[in-house]
């Protein structure tokens, strides 16, 4: 899995980015999802987007997988896991960062973002993309009319993230997807597949957990042995955790 190429240095000026990051920076009404894709072609791998605005952090970043679309789709839950320990580097202790399946992401119970993969239109399942974009939104915070209205949904704010700004998660998600993708192409995908499953909530204390190539999640009860098996395309593409209306996280 391909994720980099060689990156302008001016253009990484405006934030703290790894090397071989290219920065794209948009205007508080840009779309970092659909800008990405526009430009994926041309920018190419690690081409990074981000939306200059305070309520949302919003951004996304284009790979280059090198494999099959149907297998190329883990790579979502390598950005989940990256973006999970992002946050989890910022968080107060006492805040835990979990998944909904698969792209729904919570703090301390409630939802406060999510996250989202696109590829070409048209591209089939055995044929290699020629690029994929991992995009994603948290809310930093919200102007609530009635506080307590909305309670399964919250804000960075609301949580106690104290002095963190977008542009921190930003920096901090860059940093933690090289060290995913770097273990994956070291020593293979469980790595990647062990730091998504411990932030995703079992249902069955006993109950065991994988991935099958395709990135779908098998769960295995030890008492009957029999396989669930969890697809990840559908639930991907509907992206549950976002509003279309709002074009942000659902409150």
């Amino acid at each position: 899995m391909r994720m980099m190429t060689t990156a302008d240095t001016a253009a990484r000026k405006e934030l703290s980015l790894p090397p071989l990051y290219s920065l794209v920076s948009l205007r508080e009404r840009g779309d970092a999802h659909a800008h990405a894709c526009s430009i994926a072609s041309e920018a190419g791998a690690g081409t990074l987007v981000r939306v200059r605005r305070f309520d949302v952090a919003e951004f996304a970043v284009v790979l280059e997988p090198g494999e099959m679309l149907a297998t190329a789709r883990r790579a979502f839950l390598c950005g989940m896991a990256a973006l999970a320990d992002a946050l989890g580097a910022l968080a107060p202790p006492e805040k835990p960062i979990v998944f909904d399946w698969p792209g729904g992401i919570r703090c301390d119970g409630a939802r406060i973002g999510g996250a989202r993969l696109a590829w070409p239109e048209g591209c089939k399942e055995k044929e290699e993309p020629e690029w994929l974009v991992f995009s994603a939104m948290i809310t930093m915070a919200r102007n609530l009319a009635e506080p307590g209205l909305h309670p399964d949904s919250t804000s960075l704010a609301e949580e106690g993230f104290e002095d963190v700004d977008a542009d921190m998660i930003v920096e901090s998600f860059s940093r933690h997807l090289m060290v995913h993708f770097d273990g994956w192409t070291a020593k293979g995908f469980r790595g990647v597949a062990e730091s998504y499953l411990e932030r995703l909530p079992r249902k069955r204390r006993a109950e065991r957990r994988s991935f099958d190539p395709s990135g779908d999640l098998l769960v295995k009860a030890n008492a009957s042995g029999r396989v669930e098996k969890h697809p990840l395309l559908a639930p991907l593409v509907a992206a549950e955790w976002l509003d279309p209306e709002t074009g942000a996280p659902r409150l």
